[in-house]
């Protein structure tokens, strides 16, 4: 609205000031009539330049879904600046309502501005005087019916019935438009992140997960995403692995090496490397050979990588995940520059043979040249960092890995901010840990014979049990083969991805595929399931998709019963649950929405007929179309959430 006001204005003046022009080379006072007249023309561009953006900004407003929450913000912070002219920074606080007898939404601002003046002012204010005081200053605005004050000092809002109806008319006939953001800004995700040589096991799981459920979030927004997957593709491993190699296919220059389990291969040179002294010297002058870009040893390394990606593809073709390679490699050539720039800023310390940095606040220093001059991992840390935010250009950089690396993460943004490379208030800059993945007896997540789960086995038994899980349902006796596969795959990765989102990414979680295959709760399973039956309730009262986009445009969304009202509330939440999450990277908040979602259309639908039937015939006698509509709203809303989230529904389960 500031922004569109702005614009205005801007309007206004130019007009005027063509205008004055005018007015100007008429009166021929004007020496310079060329001069006026580019002026002129130059103003009248401007004019028409700002007038076409302004419609274009707001017919794509019109289309986006509108954040209430935010509206209801703006309303009451321009009542508190109304009424409380002279306070810095007054508490804004605006939420929904709990219960529907507290109205819809609360302004909870009275309390915190109580406590301001007493501190501030020395002066004893009541709450409900505050409150009083907003409520008289609140702006001529479209969406609230009406205020209460209640208790101490709770502002109780009401929205209009109107407002809330075409809101859902709007989401009807534009789909999920997020609201606009302003300036598209670039987002940097560094996700999922693996070892070459080593397969993904159930550690990469979340990572993966997570990185690509913010990434869709963010591209969903609009901004500008660039997914990067930070491989371990370079270091000393690399000398073992290759001398292993030449040992094993010694014409690998010339025949492609049968290299069937990369795993077995890394545990042969790993043992070789710790019990064979005269191997242990060959890795380490491999690695030498390796670091200055010998062509046989290139090859080698690219084999060996080559190996790892396959393997890694097949598990995101799984997970239908989107990634560039960026690994550690590519850092190499830049690390020897960061040293440089560090030591000539006078950052450096020299540590028994060690160049490591100390970071203010920080106990432990980062090493930035090993002894024997190799580098490290905060090396290529802080080279990965800076090309982020120098070469990407990064606005919001996000790094999606596990929690037990927070210190690190938090010592080399430190590092980068002492050196100049960003400042936090300008550019965001944050580690998205995540806890770890447990079995069902609390512990960490292992096979029986005690070794990490390979994550390649973890999908296929994920498959299988949800293929059970359909059978002990008959749904293969109602689906096509086909309808089955998709059921199957949508089920299976589907609740393996939603069990670890709908946990708050902070904590560790149980992984346990009882839980997530049951379709009662907060699961996948439910909520695929629940979508299904929404989508079908259309279907079966022989309304098609043509039927409902001309019935969106002509029809009035009527709210009067309790249960539409309060689903159509629910539906309109959508984008202040997004917008929470993009500042606070938590995703397991939409879980919980769609989830609320899901059980709000339970309550509507077994309460509200959308298609009545005669009871002796079956035969439909009377189609309720604005309730189908809420019942389309919803589900537009929740394929949307699925999207967001990396889930595929399906038309029949």
């Amino acid at each position: 609205a500031t922004h569109f006001a702005f614009q205005e204005n801007e309007i206004k003046l130019l007009t005027a000031e063509i205008e004055r022009l005018k007015n100007f080379g008429c009166l021929g006072v004007s020496p310079n009539l060329e001069g006026l007249r580019d002026e002129n023309a130059k103003l009248k561009y401007r004019l028409n330049f700002l007038k076409k953006s302004l419609q274009e900004e707001r017919s794509k407003s019109t289309k986006s879904m509108i954040n209430i929450n935010s509206c209801l913000q703006e309303i009451f912070g321009a009542a508190i600046q109304a009424a409380y002219p002279d306070l810095e920074n007054p508490p804004l606080v605006v939420t929904p309502s709990q219960q529907p007898k507290f109205g819809d939404y609360q302004c909870n601002s009275a309390m915190g501005i109580s406590q301001i003046l007493l501190k501030t002012r020395e002066q004893k204010v009541i709450p409900r005087e505050i409150a009083e005081k907003i409520v008289k200053n609140i702006p001529a605005n479209e969406c609230i019916e009406k205020v209460e004050i209640a208790g101490p000092g709770f502002i109780n809002v009401h929205l209009r019935k109107d407002f809330v109806s075409k809101q859902l008319s709007s989401l009807l006939i534009n789909g999920v438009q997020p609201p606009a953001i302003g300036k598209r800004k670039k987002v940097v995700v560094d996700f999922s992140s693996p070892n070459i040589a080593k397969e993904m096991h159930v550690g990469h799981l979340r990572s993966t997960i997570i990185g690509e459920s913010m990434c869709r979030l963010f591209e969903f927004a609009g901004y500008d995403v660039l997914r990067l997957n930070h491989l371990g593709d370079w270091g000393t491993q690399f000398g073992m692995l290759i001398a292993h190699l030449q040992d094993k296919f010694p014409d690998y220059l010339t025949v492609s090496p049968p290299i069937g389990d990369l795993q077995a291969f890394y545990k042969e040179s790993k043992r070789r490397f710790d019990t064979e002294e005269e191997f242990k010297k060959r890795a380490y002058q491999c690695v030498v050979l390796l670091q200055s870009k010998n062509p046989d040893f290139i090859k080698a390394w690219n084999l060996i990588c080559d190996v790892s990606r396959r393997e890694f593809q097949k598990i995101y073709n799984c997970l239908d995940i989107t990634i560039i390679e960026r690994g550690e490699s590519f850092y190499h050539e830049m690390m020897k520059d960061i040293v440089k720039e560090f030591e000539d800023k006078g950052f450096v310390q020299v540590d028994d043979g060690r160049k490591v940095v100390f970071v203010p606040g920080f106990p432990v220093p980062l090493t930035i040249v090993k002894s024997d001059g190799g580098y490290t991992y905060d090396t290529s840390d802080l080279a990965a960092l800076k090309h982020r935010l120098c070469e990407e250009k990064g606005d919001i950089l996000i790094y999606v890995v596990d929690s037990g690396q927070s210190v690190h993460f938090q010592t080399v943004f430190a590092a980068g901010q002492m050196i100049g490379w960003y400042d936090p208030k300008v550019t965001r800059v944050a580690h998205a840990a995540f806890g770890v993945v447990l079995g069902e007896d609390k512990k960490k997540f292992k096979t029986r014979s005690g070794d990490t789960v390979r994550l390649i086995d973890l999908l296929e038994e994920g498959l299988k049990r949800a293929m059970d899980k359909l059978k002990d349902k008959e749904r293969d006796k109602v689906l096509t083969p086909e309808e089955l596969k998709a059921a199957q795959t949508s089920v299976a990765f589907g609740c393996i991805k939603y069990a670890d989102l709908s946990h708050n990414r902070l904590n560790d979680y149980v992984f346990s595929f009882d839980k997530m295959l049951d379709d009662r709760g907060n699961t996948a399973a439910y909520l695929l399931y629940a979508f299904t039956r929404i989508r079908a309730i259309a279907r079966l009262a022989n309304i098609d998709e043509q039927m409902l986009r001309k019935a969106a445009r002509e029809e009035v969304l009527v709210l009067d019963h309790e249960k539409e009202w309060k689903l159509g509330k629910c539906i309109l939440r959508f984008p202040e649950i997004l917008q929470k999450i993009l500042e606070d990277l938590l995703l397991h908040t939409l879980c919980d929405y769609l989830y609320e979602l899901a059980t709000t259309f339970t309550e509507f639908y077994d309460s509200c007929y959308c298609v009545e039937k005669d009871r002796q015939t079956g035969q439909i006698v009377k189609v309720n179309m604005w309730r189908l509509l809420l019942c389309e709203a919803t589900a537009t809303v929740m394929a949307k959430g699925f999207d967001i989230l990396g889930i595929k529904p399906v038309q029949r389960m």
